[in-house]
């Protein structure tokens, strides 16, 4: 009797793979690049719109609102329906939402296009990353790609700031947006000649009563979470998250009964996609908690101008960058569990050093924190995408990169709202009886003990030594709710490192050793 043949090594990426991985990081960057370059629009945006307050906060807020809560819907829809063929319909909306945007003459208007931009939007990171996870069948080249995947959000990041600040010189606020229309146009046109087309053969009808669960759990516990994130904990943000924990409730059980599920929760049920998809989001929720900390400290501490802050960022995002790009050196030579652990223990290293952050001259300070922290959680961010997409059937890439993608928009949202709460409350603690009694412009007094840019401006309109005194009380204030909040990252960061070294250290290569149970039949469909 003869042995069971051994099974043949995945096949590698030819150039063609390569050369579609290129143009999959296109739409990624602008995704990035949009996310950062609307905030520098928004003062030209006020002046000629006249938005209210609410409808300001609405004109930044619901493009991510849409992505997050369409992720999942998007990626289950790219299964069914071609990976390629989504990525191309969304890329064509974008193209055209960004038209509508950049021409809105009513803020209403731009409300309106900045949600069908997140609808647009909310195809891009699911549809590129369930190809690269058929495209690179190889688990080495396969972790290589997903660096350069990483990498080309961190590259938008550091492009977008620049390119938007040269655009609002010389152009209207309408520029920023029109960015993308080239971009998305480029990938139309070789994205049919590069990209193959990927799709579940065996996918049932799309379930709408899912979509509707799925979309109003997001939505609700997003909305909630910015909300106590902007304005503090109270009755409405705290139903609101209640609200969309019962929906997701009902959703999972749903998917239970279901021959065809959105999500197959059976995924949740193996360790390296449910420890890898904790690592991402606990690394997300630190990463952004703390960027509102950053900011602040450069401007309104160390007295930078937005543009030399945006510019003072580009070492952390390179480094991010780097960091993505070493992750499958280091896989060859030890396991994924101690490069990830390894990465959070290093990432804990920049946010300690956080704690001690200088009052005065600390910006060279800051941007070693930031290079240490970036070059840490690269390679979290690189593996544990890579784990959760690899532990899918790779019929199923779709879903599992927007739970990916899911996980991070809530660990982004939960970051700012705890973090930034526990930031305000030790603000507004120490600078209680800071603010010169008996002041006119009781809005004035209460922004100045509510953020340090209210101090700022308090300052401004005092006279003597009492506008000095204030500022430096809201610095001192400020730094001392940045430097605590560093401390807890930095513990969060080291218990994950200790989780992932310990429940993944019997994992092989990235997005191996841990496989969901396959539906008999069923393969992924390439349509080339």
């Amino acid at each position: 009797m003869s042995g069971a043949r051994p099974a043949s090594p995945p096949a590698r990426a030819t150039v063609r793979e390569w050369t579609g991985l290129a143009v999959i990081a296109l739409p990624c960057m602008l995704y990035s690049m949009d996310l950062t370059v609307l905030n520098l629009a928004i003062p030209a945006i006020s002046e000629e719109l006249k938005p209210t307050a609410s409808q300001l906060l609405w004109i930044v807020d619901i493009y991510g609102f849409f992505v997050a809560g369409l992720l999942v819907t998007m990626g289950t829809l790219g299964d069914r329906i071609g990976r390629r063929r989504l990525l191309l319909i969304g890329a064509a909306a974008f193209g055209i939402a960004s038209v509508l945007a950049a021409f809105s003459t009513s803020a209403n208007m731009l409300i309106a296009t900045r949600a069908l931009l997140g609808v647009a939007g909310a195809t891009l990171a699911p549809s590129t990353l369930s190809l690269i996870r058929n495209m690179f069948l190889d688990p080495a080249q396969r972790t290589v790609a997903i660096g350069v995947w990483i990498s080309s959000y961190s590259a938008g990041a550091v492009i977008g700031p620049v390119l938007g600040g040269v655009l609002l010189q010389f152009f209207p606020w309408g520029s920023v947006f029109l960015i993308g229309v080239p971009v998305m146009v480029l990938l139309l046109v070789l994205g049919p000649i590069l990209l193959p087309e990927y799709r579940d053969p065996d996918a049932g009808r799309l379930d709408l009563a899912s979509v509707a669960l799925s979309l109003g759990a997001v939505l609700a516990v997003i909305y909630g979470i910015k909300q106590i994130a902007e304005h503090g904990p109270d009755l409405v943000p705290a139903l609101s998250i209640a609200v969309g924990a019962a929906l997701g409730w009902v959703f999972a059980r749903r998917q239970k009964r279901l021959a065809n599920p959105m999500i197959d929760l059976q995924l949740f049920r193996l360790p390296a996609f449910t420890v890898s998809l904790a690592a991402y989001m606990l690394a997300c929720f630190v990463m952004f908690g703390l960027f509102l900390y950053n900011a602040q400290y450069l401007q309104l501490v160390l007295g930078l101008s937005p543009l030399h802050a945006g510019l003072w960022s580009v070492p952390g995002a390179g480094a991010f960058i780097v960091g993505s790009m070493v992750v499958s050196a280091l896989v060859r030579r030890m396991r994924p569990a101690y490069v990830m652990g390894g990465g959070l223990a290093v990432a804990a290293l920049g946010f300690a050093m956080l704690v001690v952050l200088p009052a005065e001259g600390g910006l060279a300070w800051l941007v070693a924190s930031a290079v240490i922290s970036s070059l840490g959680l690269a390679p979290v961010f690189t593996l544990a995408t890579d784990v959760v997409v690899g532990s899918a059937p790779p019929e199923r890439a779709g879903v599992a990169s927007a739970i990916s993608e899911t996980s991070s928009e809530f660990g982004g949202a939960l970051g700012i709202a705890i973090l930034g709460s526990i930031g305000a409350a030790i603000y507004r603690s120490t600078m209680a009886d800071a603010v010169p009694a008996g002041l006119a412009g009781a809005a004035e007094v209460e922004a100045a003990r509510s953020t340090l840019g209210g101090a700022v401006a308090l300052a401004g309109q005092l006279a003597g030594s009492a506008g000095a005194e204030l500022l430096d009380a809201g610095r001192a204030a400020l730094l001392h709710g940045l430097r605590l909040t560093a401390g807890i990252c930095a513990a969060v960061l080291l218990v994950v490192a200790g989780l992932v070294a310990f429940r993944l250290r019997g994992s092989g290569e990235a997005g191996e050793g841990a496989k969901a149970p396959e539906t008999p039949g069923a393969a992924a469909l390439p349509e080339r």
